[in-house]
């Protein structure tokens, strides 16, 4: 643990001094033998747009709200209470962790000088040559630096996604390792396909609109990869494993809503008319799948429930995603509607298959994703947005065949580069908290914490626990609390 902790210091240490150095070295002299430049000037006529800069910036904000507080809560909510703390915790820190991995390498391989068409250079190390001028290529009216701060959010919650499926059994020290390294290697390689310039993807002609493929699939797959690499939690289906705070998890959901505004409205990249056709798509397309999970849990289980309605409405929201920009309000309808239904089926069968995992990640942003790029390949309308292109539907059935093309390879790159960290992880600091300290929970084990210190006793979980963690919280209830009387 102590080396881990010193490894990342260090690693980021290093990254910052060597991205301070290379910050004030003058950019090469453009050439056929030099490097492409960090950066080219905007093109003549281009302006800061003080309304879409202040957009861009509302839309990061949402974004950012997304991850804490809402998924955080989301997460927090639906696991058991010994383990609420450090649910919680992991979407935090994952704030604070990608945001620098972001500016130190992050930013400049997702987004720098293309490379092939699969990667990003390393010109912008640093966010060397990422000023407050517009970026032609992905930012004609707004700075280049509200453009990277915009990305930096979709970069911190997509890791923070893939936290459900490993829920109550993870190391704190392997999930800091993991979400480093899969940052890196999986969503910055990623995000340069979809949307680099240059990105192989994208000159495909994909359509993702603010992230299908980028954020949905890549850590609904993700996730599925950490659930059967990790295993069950212990007793997996024989114990009661119930959300331990379910308005938590409501209000959690409510936020997602909220914040999706900015994540998909924000991905026109500008206050406008798309902006607010995006808006619309999101709330239509996330209304029908809170409808469509319901209504379906309803006719199967008898009665609807809440955390269904919930996760009806996060599964619209994340297939809507990728066709936000590209489709009319009932094309949205469809698409969430089906999407509620599918997502809920799937979360069915996920006991079949036997993989734990558990919160469901990836029947919701797995499934969900999926279906909402090959929706975009159907429903897809150049009359919404004429920089994008007709789907299947609309008489282009070689969009669909492209967006397939987007879904394989992405699949392909998450499970064999999450599979490979994974085992790297594991050899370095072991993947699993111990038996010991699952049964404690994570709160006490990891952070030496509990989450509701008064009322919700937390005894009868660890009243059967053996070992140094299980006593500690038995001594722990035991003695008397001081008085909050003032």
């Amino acid at each position: 643990m102590k080396r881990l902790t010193l490894a990342l210091l260090t690693l980021l240490v290093l990254g910052a001094t060597a991205s301070a150095v290379l910050a004030q070295q003058p950019a090469a002299p453009p050439s056929s033998a030099a490097p492409a430049a960090p950066a080219s000037p905007a093109p003549a006529g281009s302006k800061i747009d003080r309304g879409d800069t202040a957009w861009m910036l509302s839309a990061s904000a949402l974004v950012l709200l997304m991850t804490a507080p809402g998924l955080a809560l989301f997460y927090g909510g639906m696991v058991r209470q010994k383990n609420a703390l450090a649910t919680l915790m992991q979407s935090f820190i994952i704030m604070a962790i990608i945001s620098i991995q972001w500016v130190l390498w992050g930013y400049s391989l997702a987004f720098g000088p293309d490379k092939g068409g699969i990667i990003g250079g390393l010109e912008w190390i640093g966010l060397r040559g990422v000023g407050p001028e517009p970026f032609d290529a992905y930012s004609k009216t707004i700075p280049h630096t509200a453009f990277m701060l915009f990305q930096m959010m979709f970069a911190i919650i997509t890791p923070a996604l893939i936290t459900g499926a490993f829920a109550e059994r993870k190391k704190f020290s392997a999930f800091l390792l993991f979400t480093l390294l899969w940052a890196t290697l999986v969503y910055d390689p990623l995000a340069h396909w979809v949307w680099g310039d240059g990105g192989w993807l994208k000159k495909l002609g994909a359509l993702d609109f603010a992230g299908g493929t980028v954020v949905h699939i890549s850590s609904g797959i993700s996730a599925l990869v950490c659930a059967i690499v990790l295993g069950r939690r212990r007793g997996y289906g024989h114990q009661p494993m119930q959300p331990h705070n379910l308005p938590m998890t409501v209000m959690g959901a409510g936020l997602l809503w909220f914040g999706w505004f900015g994540f998909n409205a924000g991905s026109a990249l500008e206050a406008n008319g798309l902006a607010a056709s995006a808006f619309l798509a999101t709330n239509t397309g996330a209304s029908a799948a809170a409808l469509g999970w319901m209504f379906t849990e309803w006719a199967t289980r008898g009665k609807p429930t809440v955390l269904g309605a919930a996760s009806g409405a996060v599964a619209g929201l994340v297939a809507i995603t990728p066709a936000s920009g590209f489709v009319g309000p009932l094309s949205s309808i469809v698409i969430g509607a089906v999407a509620g239904a599918l997502c809920y089926t799937a979360c069915n069968l996920k006991s079949r298959f036997g993989y734990d995992d558990s919160l469901d990640v990836v029947d919701v942003h797995g499934v969900g994703g999926t279906w909402g790029a090959l929706a975009t390949g159907l429903f897809a309308s150049k009359a919404i947005n004429d920089a994008g292109a007709d789907g299947l539907f609309f008489g282009n059935p070689g969009q669909l065949w492209t967006q397939v093309i987007a879904v394989v390879s992405t699949i392909a790159l998450a499970v064999v580069l999450t599979w490979v960290i994974l085992k790297v992880v594991d050899a370095l600091v072991g993947l699993r908290v111990s038996d010991e300290d699952e049964a404690a929970g994570l709160d006490l084990s990891q952070h030496s914490e509990t989450a509701y210190a008064l009322g919700g006793g937390q005894y009868g979980e660890f009243s059967s626990a053996t070992g140094p963690f299980a006593d500690a919280m038995r001594a722990a209830e035991a003695k008397p609390r001081p008085s909050m009387s003032h």
